[in-house]
């Protein structure tokens, strides 16, 4: 039996309070990891097993560049993105794609509408229609394909498990976590997610946020030009007013969330968070990353506390602020 995270085995991370009374109550489990890569922090069971979703695609990204897709600043930041679709995204892949010979129709993500509300309401206006590129997750497969047009890999089927593409995938996650893959399931856009530990999910973005690009390995130079990439360009990693690019903004972090309540965030001295929510929301992760970050010393907690007041933290009522969602009093 795999051993996923449990109501058992969660601590309260957050509440909605409204009108002075909690609403509701967000359980999960989160660890910290100091500069130095030692748990410093560990909040319920942080060795349970998770899919880390989309917070998978810095390993990815990096796994395709190893393969040999020639990928650097935004188009690098790119494919690690959860972009929303707005039309400085969708020209950021057509470039990726064309540059290596491919197009759109070589995707193999679902079509989907920008998230991007303004965009969205432009294309409708326009009497648009969902595409491949405008999928959240274009940029990972672009990057995917470009590495298999490098390498020589089939361009069709890239993204069965079994294709070398994804083989070469899986051992670049399970060298960075530290921890063999314990199952691999299909993300929402059709690639491979695998399972680890929170921990293990931790201790890669935490190598990942370490590494310098002058390393002699390849795999530690990539690394540290992707997160300068994202660094440079945090518009890219997901867009306008949005927690991972705000976060880049505000805090110098390197910041991912995934679906189903999956953050991490690693700051510029290393320390990293990585927390799963257990009823899959996403509304409170960035709030308690950037908290566990501040109360660790690795961001000022001024800086944190701006970064904050920038989430959507604010529940109303009657067309009035009538509450909040703040991080647990027992956190």
């Amino acid at each position: 039996m795999l051993e996923t995270l449990t109501v058992q085995d969660a601590v309260e991370l957050a509440v909605v309070e409204r009108s002075g009374f909690v609403e509701s109550r967000h359980a999960g489990a989160a660890v910290v990891l100091s500069p130095e890569g030692e748990i410093v922090t560990r909040l319920g069971d942080a060795d349970a097993l998770v899919l880390p979703r989309s917070a998978l695609k810095p390993l990815q990204a990096i796994a395709c560049v190893t393969a040999g897709a020639p990928l650097e600043g935004a188009q690098l930041a790119v494919s690690t993105a959860s972009h929303v679709g707005t039309d400085r995204h969708v020209a950021l892949v057509r470039d990726l794609l064309t540059q290596g010979g491919l197009n759109e129709d070589d995707l193999g993500c679902p079509a989907a509408w920008p998230l991007d509300p303004q965009t969205r309401n432009e294309l409708v206006r326009e009497h648009g229609a969902p595409s491949r590129i405008r999928m959240g997750c274009s940029g990972k497969h672009a990057a995917m394909l470009r590495a298999c047009v490098a390498t020589g890999w089939p361009v069709v089927g890239y993204l069965d498990a079994a294709h070398p593409l994804q083989v070469h995938i899986r051992e670049v996650i399970e060298r960075l976590a530290g921890e063999k893959i314990a199952l691999t399931a299909v993300d929402g856009c059709g690639a491979p997610v695998h399972a680890i530990t929170l921990t293990g999910l931790a201790r890669a973005m935490h190598r990942i946020g370490g590494a310098s690009e002058r390393s002699p390995f390849a795999l530690h130079r990539v690394s540290g030009a992707l997160v300068r990439a994202v660094r440079e360009n945090p518009w890219t990693i997901e867009g306008p007013g949005k927690p991972d690019t705000v976060a880049a903004e505000k805090l110098g972090v390197f910041s991912k969330y995934g679906a189903e309540g999956i953050m991490i965030m690693v700051a510029p001295n290393g320390t990293t968070v990585a927390l799963k929510t257990l009823d899959g929301s996403s509304r409170v992760g960035a709030l308690v990353a950037a908290t566990l970050l501040a109360r660790s010393g690795a961001v000022s907690e001024a800086d944190a506390a701006s970064f904050v007041e920038s989430l959507p933290l604010t529940v109303h009522g009657g067309g009035a602020d009538v509450g909040s969602i703040r991080v647990s009093p027992a956190l």
